[in-house]
């Protein structure tokens, strides 16, 4: 079997807000699009995706983020019959294939009949019973009843050994109905284990996951072990474990005990990151002035002579390749001004060179051992309030260990006053209209610290709300896996660039 179809056609309702700017098929399941997770596990295969509601978002998406060979097929008529036979109309005779619902997440134990492997043979015809949640028909002695089961439910899953048996599918309609109609019969398949979430109630038992989830976390008792899930994950790993390294012959006290290396093994802080206490202004003032003593004492562990050519790249090269992937993607990226939150803002695409300059203006002599992402996300208490390290970026631009102290201090400033901890777990609300767009981030609370933050810190404010207002840029394709996050971190940098410019 070498074809998968893949019908990611309707408006997704049930799923609510979720799908107010994208398709149902694009909604981030354990950070990742759920037809990504179809892309994962088949990696190999020909996709065709039938699309329809905002089709021009997911043909755009598929462009910038997809890895695998696809086609997509802007359904004609309604219905689950939509785009069916157009779909089937792009496998070659004889071929066996899939048919799936796009917000189907098929388990990793989940393996196809010996039949559909390289040499299709005399494939048959199967059905996917769902065995784990409910579906509105059912599938049982080789018949289609329109009644609700979980242990006999149509799940939305075929195989076919040929397109034969769909050539006269109608262009609109129920496809089980139709197939009930036709007296169609199949063998079956349990689908056991396989999550559907084609309902909001669904979604929301999900655990609030970050964007970008390079690691995987486990506990043992007193200590936390941190292991990498991909390649990109590989390499932070590394450079994490030698910031450890270097932080403890720097003799900073502000980090984890480190018990192992390679996978990291760490003291399980006893405490929760910043931004989950609710705290009074004396106790948030008392724990700023903390903070940035434990910066300022690791910036002045170790310094070197500053690189011009990380600071061009941690500043603008990265921003601009990372932009330069959306700007077909993100609604009104083409147009010279943007209306974000009724406030009309500049579009950086139109003044990328006046940004380079104004980034120029950044002079540096000395780079210092730096955080690299000191967010709420990655500062913790201790339960006596001492303020702890975790998740070191461990480089700035080209250079490992040592950067911009105003990049970590912009970092800090992105979680007081820009809220990212909150948008980093999709607490926000992202409205795009005809005209604008509307983005509301829930507050971290720390709104009311920015004047000390800066009395603190002795950080020129220009300087770090322009830093501050790239990194929401150079934000969004990091945040790849998440329409709704990309979308917002680049109006959200627009907006705070704008009274820069």
């Amino acid at each position: 079997m070498e074809y998968i179809i893949v019908q990611a056609g309707g408006k997704g309702t049930r799923l609510q807000y979720l799908t107010k700017n994208k398709p149902k098929a694009l909604v981030p399941v354990e950070n990742l699009p759920m037809l990504f997770h179809l892309f994962q596990k088949y990696p190999d295969k020909r996709f065709i995706i039938i699309a329809d509601y905002h089709k021009e978002v997911l043909h755009e998406y598929l462009a910038a983020f997809a890895k695998v060979k696809y086609r997509i097929v802007d359904a004609q008529g309604t219905g689950t019959c939509a785009g069916v036979r157009q779909a089937v109309s792009l496998i070659p005779e004889g071929q066996a294939f899939m048919l799936i619902w796009s917000d189907l997440i098929l388990p990793d134990s989940f393996m196809l009949p010996d039949e559909y492997g390289a040499d299709n043979g005399s494939a048959n015809n199967y059905i996917g019973i769902s065995k784990t949640f409910p579906c509105r028909w059912s599938y049982c002695d080789g018949l289609f009843t329109e009644e609700r089961s979980s242990e006999h439910g149509v799940a939305g899953f075929f195989l076919f050994s040929d397109k034969s048996i769909l050539t006269d599918v109608p262009e609109s309609g129920e496809l089980v109905r139709w197939m009930q109609q036709k007296s169609f019969r199949f063998k079956e398949i349990s689908l056991a284990g396989t999550k559907e979430f084609g309902l909001l109630e669904e979604y929301q038992k999900l655990a609030r996951e970050k964007c970008r989830p390079f690691n995987r976390i486990t506990f043992e008792g007193d200590y936390l072990i941190k292991e990498p899930v991909d390649d990109q994950g590989e390499k932070l790993a590394t450079k994490e474990q030698a910031w450890y390294e270097k932080a403890v012959r720097n003799k900073v006290d502000i980090i984890p005990k480190i018990y192992e290396k390679s996978p990291l093994k760490m003291e399980r802080i006893s405490g929760k990151n910043i931004y989950e206490y609710q705290l009074s202004y004396k106790e948030k003032a008392e724990i700023l002035e903390k903070l940035v003593a434990a910066l300022r004492h690791l910036h002045q562990s170790d310094s070197i002579e500053a690189d011009a050519f990380s600071m061009r790249e941690a500043y603008f090269n990265k921003t601009m390749d990372r932009l330069s992937r959306i700007e077909d993607l993100v609604p009104f990226a083409r147009e010279r001004e943007i209306v974000i939150n009724g406030k009309k803002c500049k579009n950086v695409y139109f003044l990328k060179r006046k940004l380079e300059k104004m980034l120029q203006r950044l002079s540096c002599d000395r780079f210092s051992f730096i955080h690299g992402d000191c967010t709420f996300s990655n500062l913790m208490l201790r339960d006596n309030g001492e303020p702890v390290l975790i998740d070191p970026r461990g480089y700035f631009g080209y250079t490992d260990f040592y950067g911009d102290v105003r990049y970590d201090w912009a970092k800090l400033y992105y979680s007081i006053v820009g809220n990212y901890d909150r948008f980093n777990l999709k607490q926000f609300k992202l409205e795009i209209g005809e005209n604008g767009v509307f983005l509301e981030i829930q507050s971290n609370g720390w709104e009311d610290m920015e004047d000390e933050f800066f009395r603190l810190t002795r950080a020129e404010p220009e300087e770090i709300r322009l830093i501050h207002a790239v990194i929401w840029l150079s934000l969004t394709t990091y945040a790849w896996q998440d329409y709704d996050s990309i979308c917002g971190a680049f109006y959200n940098g627009l907006y705070y660039l704008e009274d820069l410019w």
